[in-house]
């Protein structure tokens, strides 16, 4: 539709280009003169930026509710060409505009809490000058998401995909001359990249696939053949579902193309924040959600997709439990709660996987925002403790090894975290057991399996989020550093204030009774994915997470550790298993036998055989005989005239000798 026909149904539709277009113009501004802004006017121009694409998807969102169907809105055309018509089209649905509100209201909130974060992290680093080009890389991972969120084509929406790789390459790798050996954050950023292409390469292969068998990437028009295309060519609908949930897998970080997602955590903890909440990692979940008329014509992908996120979400749920590092296990929470979602959306219960993508949002959001509130507070305790010291030993403000009895010393940051880890453990009536329950009643319901993998994450859930607490955050401290720590500046608290209150009333968007959001997101998905509240299943899963949260204090509560250094109080009991889940199951090793060594080894045999033996003989070897092919021609360039008029008399004779017998 033009713009004047989407402004005849409403006014507030023609606006949905500001969503990409004011985070776009905040990077620009920020971009040009944002060093004479100074950083609060840096903060606050990025701040406003991705502040006012929340207040237009509100609009967007209350013009829906007069014309529920929802709206495309044609900016320009694209690519014509042949029988390819892509044109730069905006997706104005119920399921489109939710993910934009996710997308910039909890990226807004990110933005604040940076313009505090930032301000000690890039003097921490010893570099004040990257304040800006952080805010800029900000803007520009909300316009890329609001690309792919808005998108009405699969092409558009792939632009915005590799928008948001780019950036997280960019953000993965701020400080990329930091880490181990001064490469480590580097490296984190290029495994980041490099993992994401294998993904990317399963969706552009469905790419391909669509266009080769529905002549068009268009939504609308898809979803209309794919009964007959389904009908006259299951195996084209299979293949290329599949090929989408291998770019899901990566996107998304499920088995096997998790292992990025971890390492993401060198980069500043608000991009941490942004990744694992509001952004990059919930395309995947909406590719599928998006896709679904797709997914329903071949029940098979179904179960594929279903069991990929059920044995995700068990399988990273094990590794948190072995992790010491603040960050990271919050990292694999991020990955098992994600394998909540994309079973979900693979059983075919999309509004439960929305709705969990959403309450995720907001405590994901919280819990990455406060662990950075924890690791700014020892930092400030460990500068405290050594001022005027020079030369003493590196500490790590993210080992919750060294941390302990923070809850008196940080208390608005505790009361924060706490509510963001009851949340994610599900506890009643937080939003995370609303969302979480409609996911285990539809596995209840569809696979018995299922169901038992997701409530055993669950319980591992409720049992990392536990021991993270006491780690933390009671008993005494562990370090000099932890017991001088200090509380955050408002700047700092307030945006952690607001996710923990979305966190406590998030529920309410979907309750059981009332279903808002699945009657909201009816209007997209055009298919029954009704969430039930099942009283039995919500019974266990509540004894499942209380149960978790007693096994963590039987563990970590009853005794808590008292120095730093001391073995983790599992190790005793597990002993070889707890080794495997400090060691992530050696995947990483794993991957580096069978792949990345085997590519290096095949890279320095081309490089060094083929390259330089091959390729350079040749190109070396034309050299050398232009070189004595020269050499020779160059006799007859003497300089002597008695041996050019030798030259042409000997011609001649030639000539004339050729003449005489031909």
């Amino acid at each position: 539709m033009s713009m004047n026909e989407v402004a005849a149904l409403h006014p507030f539709f023609q606006l949905v280009p500001l969503v990409v277009l004011l985070p776009v113009l905040g990077m620009v501004i920020n971009l040009l003169f944002g060093k004479y802004l100074g950083e609060k006017g840096v903060g606050a121009v990025a701040s406003l930026a991705a502040g006012g694409a929340f207040v237009v998807s509100l609009l967007l969102g209350l013009a829906l509710l007069e014309v529920e169907e929802g709206v495309n809105l044609s900016l320009a055309d694209w690519i014509v060409t042949g029988g390819l018509d892509v044109s730069w089209t905006f997706r104005i649905d119920t399921l489109s505009v939710l993910m934009m509100l996710v997308v910039s209201g909890v990226g807004t909130l990110i933005h604040i809490y940076s313009i505090g974060y930032m301000h000690s992290d890039v003097r921490h680093n010893g570099d004040p000058g990257r304040f800006r080009r952080f805010f800029v890389y900000l803007n520009l991972f909300i316009a890329a998401m609001m690309i792919l969120v808005s998108a009405d084509n699969y092409l558009m929406m792939f632009v915005g995909w590799e928008g948001v790789g780019l950036c997280s390459y960019l953000l993965i790798g701020f400080w990329f001359e930091k880490g181990e050996g001064g490469i480590a954050n580097a490296r984190a950023a290029k495994k980041a990249f490099v993992v994401n292409r294998i993904g990317d390469f399963g969706l552009l292969i469905a790419l391909f696939l669509l266009y080769y068998n529905f002549g068009t990437l268009n939504f609308t028009e898809i979803f209309e053949q794919a009964p007959a295309i389904a009908a006259a060519a299951p195996g084209a609908i299979m293949a290329i579902t599949l090929f989408m949930l291998l770019g899901v897998t990566g996107k998304s970080a499920q088995l096997p193309l998790y292992v990025w997602l971890p390492d993401a955590m060198a980069g500043p903890t608000p991009v941490s924040a942004l990744i694992h909440a509001a952004t990059m990692v919930t395309a995947g979940v909406y590719l599928v959600a998006r896709s679904q008329a797709l997914y329903i014509e071949v029940p098979a992908a179904q179960n594929v997709v279903m069991w990929v996120g059920a044995l995700t979400a068990f399988f990273a749920g094990t590794i948190a439990v072995g992790q010491y590092d603040i960050k990271k296990v919050l990292a694999y929470s991020t990955i098992s709660q994600l394998g909540f979602m994309v079973a979900a959306v693979g059983m075919g219960a999309t509004v439960a996987g929305m709705f969990h993508l959403t309450t995720h949002a907001f405590f994901k959001a919280l819990l990455f925002l406060s662990a950075g509130s924890v690791i700014l507070g020892v930092e400030r305790g460990h500068a405290h403790a050594h001022a005027g010291e020079h030369g003493h030993s590196t500490f790590d403000p993210q080992d919750m090894r060294t941390m302990g009895g923070l809850r008196k010393r940080m208390p608005l940051t505790f009361t924060v975290y706490l509510i963001g880890a009851l949340a994610l453990a599900g506890i009643a009536p937080l939003a995370g057991f609303f969302s979480k329950d409609e996911i285990l009643a539809a596995a209840n319901e569809t696979s018995l399996a299922v169901y038992i993998l997701l409530t055993l994450a669950a319980l591992l859930t409720a049992f990392y989020m536990g021991r993270q607490l006491l780690m933390i955050f009671f008993g005494k401290s562990r370090s000099e550093a932890g017991a001088k720590a200090t509380e955050s500046p408002l700047l700092v608290t307030l945006p952690l204030v607001v996710l923990a209150l979305l966190s406590v009333f998030g529920g309410a968007l979907n309750l059981p009774g009332t279903h808002w959001l699945e009657t909201w997101l009816e209007h997209s998905l055009h298919v029954s994915v009704a969430g039930h509240f099942v009283l039995t299943v919500a019974l266990i899963s509540t004894g499942v997470a209380l149960a978790g949260l007693f096994l963590a204090w039987l563990v970590y509560g009853r005794k808590p550790l008292f120095q730093n250094g001391q073995p983790d109080p599992l190790l005793r009991p597990l002993n070889g298993l707890f080794r495997a889940l400090e060691n992530k199951w050696w995947v990483d090793e794993l991957y580096h036998a069978l792949i990345v060594k085997p590519y290096q080894s095949l890279s320095a045999f081309a490089a060094d055989s083929i390259d330089q033996g091959v390729i350079d003989g040749i190109v070396n070897g034309f050299g050398s005989v232009v070189n004595r092919g020269a050499k020779a021609w160059r006799r007859l360039q003497n300089g002597y005239i008695r041996s050019y008029a030798l030259t042409i008399v000997v011609g001649v004779v030639l000539v004339i000798t050729y003449l005489i017998f031909r």
